[in-house]
């Protein structure tokens, strides 16, 4: 996917007020809009022109894209890193369904979601009258929270347009209590931390979307949690039971006699907590021990001599042979 700088397509500098983009988007859009153009590409300019304008006209997608295409050249190949949303505080409606699917990759992948709230919510101008608007942001969390609940300090950033007319991200510190048992995707409701209401009507509410932080050893899937187990040879061969730590204790983990490398084990009820609580799911890796000094070596000299074993001739699907 090629970095769009919509700042160049627009031919407009970076620190420009919003008054001038607006200017300058009308100023485009009598040359090139297809009506009335006599330009050979003028639909695909104006198309061009219009996704430009409908990110620099809108500060919240402004303050996003000037924060994460920092560095970037036109063309250039471009990827946007995981979770390069979290902590930003958006509101309204974000793209509508048609920008997503007629603008370009780049527009979708960056703003396709950006304005819809979490779970499938949407806030609405209008909405029970004066009541202020929903506001929403995705927040990471470490997994050790959903076992234990905890009350953490969350900073967002929220676009703010000054005097001049310039966009400027300004942060706001919030208290959040995490509930244990959070899972991915699950939405925490702050009353009244939204936009003001008009005419003493309540605030809206403060939408955060769980996410959680990449953790050195366990992936949450939902409530389950999946880990590679690393288990020796002897462990796997003869069969054992070994200790598997968990962020809120250690639970005992039967190897069955003859595991292989690939195999899983599902501990029911051990993932993350809830009703019903999650699964801890192992991946079992067979670990084989170095051959890094001369006993160690005469040991698999002697296995190799004595066990005649040869993984090639074993009837498996993972050798091609049943």
């Amino acid at each position: 996917m090629e970095f769009r700088d919509y700042y160049q397509i627009l031919g407009v500098a970076r620190d420009e007020t919003a008054e001038n983009i607006k200017k300058t988007f009308r100023k485009l859009a009598r040359k090139y809009h297809p009506d009335v153009s006599k330009e050979p590409d003028a639909e695909r300019r104006m198309t061009e022109i219009n996704e430009a304008y409908t990110v620099l006209s809108d500060p919240e997608k402004r303050a996003a894209y000037d924060q994460l295409g920092r560095g970037y050249r036109p063309g250039q190949e471009f990827r946007p890193p995981p979770d390069w949303d979290a902590g930003f505080e958006f509101s309204g409606d974000g793209a509508s369904p048609h920008e997503a699917a007629d603008y370009s990759d780049f527009f979708a992948e960056l703003f396709g979601r950006m304005g819809a709230a979490p779970g499938g919510f949407r806030a609405h101008r209008g909405q029970f009258r004066a009541r202020g608007e929903d506001h929403h942001a995705k927040v990471l969390l470490d997994l050790d929270d959903a076992f234990s609940g905890a009350t953490r300090q969350i900073s967002l950033r929220a676009p703010q347009v000054d005097e001049q007319g310039h966009v400027q991200l300004a942060t706001r510190t919030l208290n959040v209590k995490i509930p244990r048992g959070v899972h991915e995707g699950q939405v925490i409701r702050l009353a009244g931390q939204g936009a003001p209401g008009a005419g003493g009507a309540p605030a809206g509410d403060l939408l955060l979307e769980v996410h959680f932080r990449p953790h050195a050893r366990f992936r949450p899937d939902g409530r389950d949690l999946h880990l590679t187990l690393l288990v020796a040879p002897w462990e796997a061969a003869l069969g054992a039971v070994v200790a598997v730590d968990l962020p809120d204790g250690s639970i005992k983990v039967r190897i069955p006699e003859g595991t292989q490398s690939g195999r899983q084990l599902r501990v029911r009820g051990k993932g993350i907590p809830g009703t019903p609580a999650g699964d801890v799911l192992l991946t079992i890796e067979v670990v084989l021990p170095p051959a890094d000094s001369p006993e160690a070596r005469q040991f698999y000299e002697t296995m190799a001599r004595e066990l005649a074993f040869d993984p090639r001739a074993v009837d498996s699907p993972r050798n091609g042979r049943r």
